[in-house]
């Protein structure tokens, strides 16, 4: 959804944004090549940061680089000397990039090391899978993976494990068809998904740091400045859905935090638009991941930022 992105983002000549989840550098690159004006990227993966090293060289000094998780912008960019921002935008979830490679051990689709660590650092979701017992994977499984049979499935790990180490993919995979059974010719995705979803979300903390980069890019903004965020799965949805209409003081019931709308603080956000834009259909024909792409912009107003209320934007469970 790059079009819609820099349609809503509006990088203007002079400004300063961030792409607070680099990648392979596509928003970036667009949104320099939209104006002149000055970006940021953060990602935690360092491979990310050192592949990004040829167009921050190529971007006269418009393109810095900076290794770390989005959710931590705030102090990131503090130490990059910017307190305030006219953009940011973020991409949610696994990128392109680490889904190709085998040995990152993020696809069901690739046999390859159970990893999955965005930074390439800490336990691994072969960790996870080897140690934990059934009922804390069950409950990953049901709540970041939204898998109904995750109760089968945690009990399937449990009894692969205690034959041999899961330390594959396909290890995974044959661990949860023990489960599920294969994928059958009618099946629209693979009995795998939801697991390999919800193991991911654990490993890097996915949806705590989304969380923490909407609050940051809430004190960040500039009166005036776009947040941007494209997600691909309902659980993170949900989360910048509640953010988004709990700033702009559309809570329908209030929220045990803030007061109803017109009783208390002024929105922090204005939106442009109702609701989400979703890819078009050429592009979700040429793209089948951006088939399942919502994106949802908030402007920033004047006020100042409102309290932090996690519990009230979606957020059910941080990591167990």
């Amino acid at each position: 959804m790059l079009g819609e992105v820099l349609a809503e983002l509006k990088p203007g000549n002079g400004e300063v944004h961030v792409d607070g989840t680099f990648g392979a550098g596509g928003y970036t690159r667009a949104i320099l090549g939209a104006a002149d004006c000055r970006v940021i990227a953060i990602d935690r993966d360092p491979d990310a940061i050192r592949n990004g090293q040829a167009l921050a060289a190529q971007s006269q000094g418009r393109l810095t680089l900076v290794e770390g998780r989005f959710g931590d912008m705030a102090r990131l960019l503090g130490q990059a000397g910017v307190s305030h921002v006219n953009g940011v935008v973020l991409d949610i979830g696994v990128s392109s990039m680490q889904i190709d490679e085998a040995a990152r051990g993020f696809s069901f689709m690739k046999d390859g090391p159970l990893d999955m660590r965005m930074a390439q650092s800490g336990p691994s979701a072969a960790d996870a899978v080897n140690t934990m017992d059934a009922e804390d994977l069950s409950r990953i499984i049901h709540i970041f993976g939204e898998e109904p049979r995750a109760r089968a499935i945690a009990r399937a790990i449990v009894r692969a494990r205690s034959e041999e180490p899961i330390n594959t993919t396909l290890d995974l995979v044959k661990a949860v068809e023990r489960a599920t059974g294969r994928q059958r010719p009618q099946d629209r995705t693979h009995p795998a998904t939801r697991t390999f979803q919800a193991l991911r979300i654990h490993v890097n903390g996915e949806l705590d740091e989304l969380v923490s980069a909407l609050h940051a890019a809430e004190a960040l903004l500039a009166p005036g400045g776009r947040l941007v965020v494209v997600t691909f799965h309902s659980l993170e949805d949900r989360i910048v859905k509640r953010f988004f209409t709990s700033r702009a003081g559309k809570l329908p019931h209030g929220s045990r935090h803030l007061p109803m709308a017109g009783e208390g603080p002024e929105a922090s956000f204005t939106l442009p638009f109702k609701g989400h834009l979703e890819a078009t259909e050429t592009e979700s024909k040429n793209n089948p991941r951006a088939r399942s792409a919502k994106l949802r912009c908030g402007i920033r107003t004047s006020a100042p930022p409102l309290p932090s209320i996690a519990a009230d934007i979606g957020v059910s469970a941080s990591r167990t």
